[in-house]
């Protein structure tokens, strides 16, 4: 700095770091808070690898220091009152939060009895929990926190039916809220300070070391030389930047303003290109190694550790992005649109030589998980590797570059810790009062013993929730609420199977003779596929699981546990793409000059692998099945996916008529119906194959 002046240099950064412009503070302020949010970033770093505090101390430190963030950049609109709320805010959020940490081990020691003290401080942190979601989430989480804490309080006990709760005092509220492993500052917000802080960090060291512009040169150049190439394009980069960003409207927004401009221009509609931008954004999240906040919290759900998930992940993934790719290739061809050479992009070995550096750090990241490292550990190592890549690189980090993406990555982090932390509240309430499991009994209850009911089921839930929610919030609510039953219904289709096979072992037989005395003579062979489901049927949940426990290998139960959330998961990420809420949709149609609705519609028929792989998760050993059982289910998937992208287009090489179109719907089900036996699926393949050449004859003649 000079003359009293900020330094035009930080100003520059402070600019690209979301800190330009900040309303009531004088001139040079966002060099400050870029300053301060790297200090923060450099603290929550300390914290996940050298200093060992307490999780209470550093989920409070943690909410604290970027909640005063969240209060200057997302202020209250309008001058006069607004800003002297503002103000007071700022000076009660650490007030209470140094309050929650000296006052824990005092309350402990009497009794769980509340002081005045406590009273003020616990009600404080949760009123500013919720007000600092609402300036950053919107209304509709604070809304359903206070409807959750006034039931579990007081209206719960004055309903009847099997909502009916008898209620806490506000006492015991208050201290499960605040102080347990279950509420504001307990595991969800772990993770938040943990696991999504560095791998956002990471993400955003990797941006600013000129990643994204090396995915994307790296993208044209591999797909700039192909039928569809600009879309294709859009397709990789998003995916690729998606896979350490984890935000589909950061997503879109920042790989959006090139590659959408580049479809149009290529002669791609505006709403394809939008929807196409949308959409694959969306599958960001779905591909290792980050999945946004989702791999890490279902980690904590379902104890399965965070390398066993991604690595579950990275095949549907791949069918996801893979599908996307035939809309594009398929549409490119009905317009017409084919590469010319002045729009290829540089060559694959420029595009190499100029950026593979930067590859350097992911390979690192996944070599240490691998080699047991935490997550924590290794995503802080990768931020050492980025910088040092970058100096083999024409883009250099040095002090200005770390401290601008330290910045970026706590910009990029305040919403998302905002609402995992408020989101405690949440999970105590489904929790303490089981209305969680009421839900989850209901889904059951609705869906008899059908699988894909319950699907169906958790698809509208996972819509409706969606459109208020974030896809992470809606992950949440939906896992506490659904996953169980899922569980419970895939594992009854595995002991069915087993049931069929004639395997049976002394326990298992004398629980299926609880269930079923008549049953006698079925067990010990092979059974009739209809009367093993009627035999499961017949069976507790508590026999059920106790059955299966017995009867199948772990390694199933823990596919069980694992394909349940993972259907969750992709099932809560549709409110990016399905109007009328489709936030990275809306986005993209903004960068692509097209109606918001119309790109929403757009993105939700190129987003069919959200609706259509679950499905396989479900009835398949998609995820946690060997890689012998994978590729088939794999490779036999893709060819219906793009069989559906051809009925869907009415063209698959060339055109495809309304007589042909239906009959690649049907060869598409085939493919990827799950119980169908190889043969035909091989039959619907060849087949499939047969029109694709028929459409190309079409097209020559």
């Amino acid at each position: 700095m000079s003359s009293g002046q900020p330094d035009p240099g930080l100003v520059a950064s402070a600019e690209r770091a979301g800190y330009g412009s900040v309303a009531g503070l004088g001139e040079g302020a966002g060099v400050w808070l870029l300053v301060y949010a790297a200090l923060v970033g450099v603290a929550h770093i300390g914290l996940n690898t050298i200093v060992m505090l307490p999780d209470l101390w550093v989920a409070v430190f943690h909410f604290v220091s970027l909640g005063l963030l969240a209060i200057l950049l997302f202020p209250l609109p309008g001058p006069g009152p607004a800003r002297w709320l503002d103000r007071l805010l700022l000076f009660l959020l650490p007030a209470a939060g140094l309050a929650v940490v000296l006052l824990e081990e005092p309350l402990y020691a009497r009794g769980l009895t509340f002081s005045a003290a406590d009273w003020l401080a616990s009600v404080t942190v949760v009123v500013l929990a919720m007000e600092l979601t609402r300036r950053t989430a919107g209304w509709l989480i604070p809304a359903l926190i206070i409807l959750l804490l006034s039931y579990a309080a007081w209206w719960g006990g004055r309903i009847g039916g099997v909502f009916s709760f008898p209620g806490l005092s506000l006492e015991t509220l208050l201290f499960r809220s605040v102080f347990t492993s279950e509420g504001l500052f307990g595991t969800i917000a772990r993770i938040s300070w943990s696991y999504v802080f560095m791998f956002i960090l990471l993400g955003a060291f990797l941006v600013r070391s000129g990643a994204g512009d090396f995915i994307i040169a790296l993208a044209r150049a591999v797909a700039g030389r192909v039928t569809g190439g600009p879309g294709l394009v859009a397709v990789a980069s998003s995916g690729l930047m998606g896979s350490i960003t984890g935000s589909a409207v950061a997503n879109t927004a920042s790989t959006g303003v090139i590659t959408i401009p580049m479809m149009k221009k290529a002669g791609f509609p505006a709403r394809f290109s939008g929807g196409v931008e949308a959409a694959a954004s969306t599958g960001g999240q779905l591909m290792p190694p980050v999945m946004g906040a989702g791999a890490f919290l279902m980690a904590n759900f379902t104890g399965i550790s965070y390398l066993e998930i991604i690595a579950a992940a990275l095949v549907p993934a791949l069918l996801y992005f893979l599908s996307l790719g035939f809309f594009v290739r398929i549409r490119a061809g009905r317009l017409g649109l084919f590469p010319r050479e002045e729009e290829d992009g540089v060559p694959i070995g420029q595009a190499l030589g100029r950026g593979w550096p930067l590859l350097l750090p992911l390979l690192v990241l996944v070599g240490l998980l691998i080699a047991g490292f935490t997550p924590v550990f290794a995503a802080g190592l990768a931020m050492v590797c980025v910088v040092a890549a970058s100096w083999l690189t024409p883009v250099h980090m040095g002090p200005s570059a770390m401290l601008e993406a330290l910045a970026m990555g706590v910009r990029t982090m305040i919403p998302t810790a905002m609402l995992l932390i408020a989101i405690g509240l949440v999970v105590n309430v489904l929790t303490t009062t089981g209305i969680g499991n009421t839900f989850s009994l209901m889904i059951g209850d609705w869906a008899g013993s059908s699988l894909l009911i319950a699907l169906v089921l958790v698809a509208l839930a996972s819509l409706v929730l969606g459109m208020g929610l974030p896809v992470t919030a809606a992950y949440i609510v939906l896992a506490a609420i659904s996953a169980p039953t899922l569980v419970g219904l895939i594992v009854q289709a595995d002991l069915v199977e087993a049931l069929v096979r004639g395997e049976i072992s002394a326990m298992a037989r004398e629980a299926l003779l609880i269930a079923s005395p008549a049953a006698e003579d079925l067990l010990g062979r092979p059974m009739p596929p209809d009367q093993a489901r009627e035999l499961v049927a017949l069976m507790t949940p508590e026999l059920q699981r106790a059955v299966a426990e017995d009867l199948l290998d772990p390694a199933v139960l823990v596919a069980a546990l694992l394909s349940a959330h993972m259907i969750v998961f992709w099932l809560s990420q549709d409110s990016n793409v399905t109007p009328p809420v489709a936030l990275a949709a809306f986005t993209a149609a903004g960068i692509a000059g097209s109606r918001p609705m119309a790109t929403g519609l757009t993105a939700w028929k190129l987003a069919k692998g959200l609706y259509i792989i679950p499905i396989l998760f479900a009835y398949t050993p998609l995820i946690g099945g060997s890689w012998l059982e994978v590729l088939p289910i794999a490779l036999f998937a893709l060819a219906g996916l793009y069989a559906m992208a051809g009925a869907l287009e009415g063209w698959l090489e060339g055109p495809v008529g309304w007589p042909g179109r239906s009959v690649l719907v049907v060869f598409a089900i085939a493919l990827l119906w799950p119980g169908l036996v190889v043969g035909l699926k091989l039959a619907a393949l060849g087949l499939v194959v047969f029109m694709i050449g028929a459409s190309r004859r079409r097209q020559n003649a």
